[in-house]
């Protein structure tokens, strides 16, 4: 893995603040992850204001099919690279997402399903009704998605490597909670080190408040990109 499938997630709503880690980590990484919180306080013009790096819009999209497809439709014109739905949301929305995807050509996102979220654990899980350990459910929202038509899949570290051997070699995965040696968890439960989630079998990595919190977020992202083999 090369440091282009090093994502970095800008989670802020201060515009400059994105774009000074922007400026700062464009060297050493392949996307800039901007997120719900980003997306409402600025919209269409804050995301074509973070530039020097493809973008990955994590939007999270969970709605009734037509809805989601008219959400992507309406975000194809800033030509993000990435976009994330919920595979939650079931077979026909992921569709949706996909077709809606699909009429921008060459240039559509990928469609990426959201398997479980990093913060939730066995009984976060379990309190919303899910029976299923986070892996289990895992697979099962992950199969849907794919078979549905999703282009990759956004899992946990401690599962990619399970997703890996069940799903095969043409399956793709990006996956955040990671967190290098030292590092505080924060709100995520589960959590691996960038080496580890690369030897698990991820394609791309999401690292967020590692690099954005340092005290040099260039050197920061540098060496986590150094990390991959």
């Amino acid at each position: 893995m090369s440091a282009d499938k090093l994502i970095v997630a800008l989670d802020t709503t201060d515009l400059a603040r994105a774009q000074g880690w922007a400026a700062a980590t464009a060297p050493h990484v392949g996307l800039f992850k901007l997120g719900l919180e980003f997306f409402l306080a600025h919209g269409a013009p804050g995301v074509r204001a973070v530039t020097g790096r493809p973008i990955f819009l994590d939007l999270k999209l969970h709605d009734i099919p037509n809805t989601v497809a008219g959400g992507v439709r309406a975000v194809l014109d800033l030509r993000p690279r990435m976009l994330t739905i919920h595979a939650a949301g079931g077979a026909a929305m992921i569709e949706a997402a996909r077709k809606a995807a699909d009429s921008a050509g060459a240039d559509r996102p990928m469609i990426l399903g959201v398997t479980v979220l990093t913060s939730l654990d066995a009984g976060a899980l379990a309190a919303t009704g899910v029976a299923s350990s986070p892996a289990e459910q895992v697979l099962r929202l992950a199969r849907l998605a794919l078979n549905a038509g999703a282009d990759a899949l956004v899992c946990s570290p401690l599962e990619v490597a399970m997703l890996r051997a069940e799903l095969g070699p043409s399956a793709r995965f990006i996956v955040p909670g990671i967190r290098p040696a030292g590092s505080a968890a924060g709100d995520q439960a589960r959590v691996m080190t960038p080496a580890e989630a690369v030897d698990a079998g991820a394609d791309w990595i999401v690292v967020g408040r590692p690099i954005t919190g340092a005290a040099d977020p260039a050197s920061a992202a540098r060496s986590i990109a150094g990390s991959f083999p």
